[in-house]
C-alpha cells in the first residue's frame, strides 16, 4: 500500500505538468489559426512578428515547468551578446535537448525566434508537427533523402519575410546514448572511414544541415552558437557515462543541474565549402568531445562536473512564465466548462490532427 502511493506520487510528478502542456496544445492552435486567418491581409513580416509573440506565450509555459516548476539549476559558462540572428549548434543526449535551446532563447528575449531542424518522423506529432512547420521548422531526412532545396526554399521565405532567426540543428543527427552501444560504434566506425578522429562522448556530426543553412543564410545570420550541454548525476560511482534523463525523469527532478558553455562564432570565420566545413564541424566535436571527457571523467573532484572557466546560473523571472501558465490553463479550462466549447476542444485535437498529418505530408 505504502509504496504504491509512492509511486502514484512520483508519477504525478509529471503527469500534471504533461497534461497542461498538452492540454493546451489545441487552445494554442485555435489561437494561432484565429491570427493566421487575421493576418492574411497584412504582410507575411508582420504575421511572423505575431506568430513569434504567440510561440513566445506557450515556450514560456513550457519553461514554466521545466525550470521553475522542476527547480533545475542552469549554469551558463560564456557570455550571451544581444539577440541577434544566429545558428545553435548542439550535442544531443536526450529529449530534454530541445527545451534547452528555450532556456538559453529566453537569457536574450528571444524565445519566439527559436526554430528547429527536426528530423523528418516528428512532422506527424498531433498538432506539434503541423504548427512547428508552420513556426519555421524544418523536417529533414537523413543520408540520400536529405531535400537541400526544400530546406533552401524555406530558409529563403524566411529570410525575404525579415524572420528573426534561433535556428537549432543537432548535427549528430541522433541522441548519444550509452545504453545504445551500437549506434555509438556505428558513428565511431563512420568516423574511422572517413579519416576522422573518433570520439567518445559524442557521435561524429553530419554536416549537409548545417553546411546548407550557413551557405543560405551566410549574409543573413550574425553568428553561430557552438553549445556543449552536460546533466548532473549521468553518471555511475565508478564514472562510467549514463543515459541523460528523459522528459518525464526530468520533470520529476531528477535533474538538479544542468552545465552549457558555449561560444559564439562569427559566420565569416566559418569556411563554406563543403569538405572545409566538415573539418571544422568535427574539430568543433573534438573540443565537445574533450569537454564532456573533462567534465565526466576529471580525476580531480573540482573540476568534476564543471566546464572550464567562470560559470554563472542563469536566473528566469516568474513574470516571464506565470502568466502564460495562467492566461492558457485559463482559457483552456473555460473551453472545457462548456458543451460548445469541448466539441470545438475536441474537434480541434482530431481535425487538427488529421489536417496537419496530411499536410506535412505533402508540403514538410
Amino acid at each position: 500500500m505504502l509504496l504504491s502511493a509512492v509511486l502514484h506520487t512520483y508519477s504525478l510528478r509529471y503527469m500534471l505538468p504533461a497534461a497542461v502542456m498538452l492540454g493546451t496544445a489545441p487552445t494554442y492552435l485555435l489561437a494561432w489559426g484565429c491570427w493566421r486567418a487575421l493576418s492574411t491581409v497584412l504582410p507575411e513580416r508582420l504575421y511572423r512578428r505575431g506568430d513569434d509573440r504567440l510561440y513566445t506565450v506557450y515556450q514560456s509555459m513550457v519553461l514554466f515547468f521545466f525550470q521553475h516548476y522542476t527547480g533545475v539549476q542552469i549554469v551558463i559558462y560564456g557570455e550571451l551578446p544581444e539577440k541577434e540572428n544566429i545558428l545553435y549548434l548542439s550535442n544531443h543526449q536526450c529529449t530534454v535537448d530541445w527545451i534547452i535551446a528555450n532556456m538559453m532563447a529566453v537569457q536574450q528575449n528571444a524565445l519566439g525566434h527559436v526554430r528547429y531542424v527536426l528530423k523528418d518522423g516528428l512532422k506527424f506529432l498531433p498538432l506539434y508537427g503541423w504548427y512547428f512547420s508552420q513556426h519555421g521548422g524544418i523536417y529533414v531526412k537523413r543520408s540520400a533523402k536529405f531535400n537541400e532545396m526544400r530546406m533552401k526554399n524555406k530558409l529563403q521565405s524566411q529570410m525575404k519575410a525579415q524572420t528573426p532567426m534561433y535556428l537549432v540543428i543537432f548535427p549528430e543527427g541522433t541522441r548519444y546514448n550509452p545504453d545504445i552501444p551500437k549506434v555509438i560504434a556505428d558513428s565511431q566506425s563512420f568516423a574511422i572511414k572517413e579519416g576522422l578522429p573518433v570520439l567518445k562522448h559524442v557521435l561524429t556530426p553530419r554536416v549537409k544541415a548545417t553546411q546548407i543553412a550557413i551557405e543560405t543564410m551566410q549574409n543573413y545570420l550574425d553568428a553561430v552558437y557552438d553549445v556543449t550541454v552536460a546533466y548532473e548525476k549521468t553518471t555511475t560511482q565508478s564514472g562510467q557515462r549514463k543515459e541523460a534523463p528523459s522528459m518525464t525523469e526530468f520533470l520529476c527532478k531528477e535533474c538538479p543541474r544542468i552545465h552549457i558553455t558555449v561560444e559564439r562564432i562569427d559566420v565569416k570565420d566559418i569556411p563554406k565549402e563543403q569538405g572545409f566545413m566538415r573539418r571544422w564541424l568535427h574539430e568543433r566535436f573534438e573540443i565537445k568531445d574533450r569537454l564532456l571527457t573533462e567534465f565526466y571523467e576529471a580525476t580531480d573532484p573540482e573540476k568534476r562536473n564543471t566546464f572550464p572557466g567562470e560559470g554563472h546560473v542563469a536566473k528566469l523571472s516568474l513574470k516571464k512564465t506565470m502568466p502564460s501558465f495562467f492566461i492558457l490553463t485559463a482559457i483552456t479550462a473555460g473551453m472545457l466548462c462548456t458543451e460548445t466549447g469541448r466539441k470545438v476542444y475536441m474537434n480541434t485535437w482530431i481535425y487538427g490532427t488529421l489536417i496537419g498529418c496530411i499536410w506535412v505530408s505533402i508540403k514538410a
